[in-house]
């Protein structure tokens, strides 16, 4: 019998770390799965342990205990390399902090992932203009972040983050730094490209993306459905 491996699968997963003299573990005995095509939202309040989940599934912050598999590969114990190449091949990530280079160009903060992947540069930045026009930035390509407002930078982010076509999107917060009117033009795109086979984990605040995610998790509390296992994290 052939079986079908999840895009994304966390069992019993527990992250932990120094907080100065005491231990902080944010994430303490969390389950779930998402399937291709599907959004997760995230929702829950600072603190709740959404950018540690983030940041673990994006290869940024070490499994302390279980599991996190993405498209079959088991990220807990996973080197060095391994994982760099992890965040290059399988995730796009756009950072609440943007993290944006502030000497380069928007066109150029996008075409970063590409380059680093071996893309030539004329491929790299048309994929990156693509992406640019694709989140409402196409006046925009040649600006640096200085000259660009908070939300401009969010969506460059976001750009950078689905340039590369990766099949695991997380984004932390995408709708912070946007006004009504750039909010539903993210949601939109968010659920497209879930629709197009993507999967995404969306950390928010923000209860309107609950009108596009096929799932929401409550971070906050433990949460049981029929279909979702119960989460257990700290608060």
């Amino acid at each position: 019998m052939q079986t079908t491996t999840q895009p994304l699968a966390v069992r019993d997963l527990v992250i932990e770390y120094a907080n100065g003299p005491e231990r902080s573990r944010p994430i303490d005995g969390l389950s779930f799965t998402a399937g291709a095509g599907s959004l997760t939202m995230l929702l829950g309040p600072s603190g709740c342990g959404k950018t540690s989940l983030l940041s673990c599934v994006g290869g940024l912050l070490p499994v302390t205990s279980g599991s996190v598999r993405v498209a079959g590969h088991e990220l807990a114990g996973m080197g060095a390399a391994a994982l760099v190449a992890h965040r290059r091949q399988r995730v796009g990530i756009a950072f609440q902090s943007f993290n944006l280079v502030p000497s380069l160009q928007a066109v150029e903060n996008v075409m970063v992932p590409l380059r680093a992947n071996g893309a030539a540069t004329r491929l790299a930045r048309a994929h990156a203009v693509h992406a640019l026009r694709r989140v409402g930035l196409g006046a925009q390509l040649y600006h640096r972040p200085a000259q660009l407002s908070g939300g401009q930078q969010q969506r460059v982010a976001i750009a950078r983050a689905i340039v590369t076509e990766a099949p695991l999107l997380l984004a932390d917060e995408p709708t912070a730094h946007l006004d009504h009117l750039q909010v539903d033009g993210i949601l939109t795109l968010l659920r497209s490209l879930a629709d197009e086979g993507r999967t995404l984990l969306v950390a928010t605040h923000d209860d309107r993306i609950g009108r596009i995610a096929d799932r929401v998790l409550d971070m906050h509390a433990a949460w049981d459905a029929a279909d979702t296992p119960a989460l257990g994290v700290a608060s």
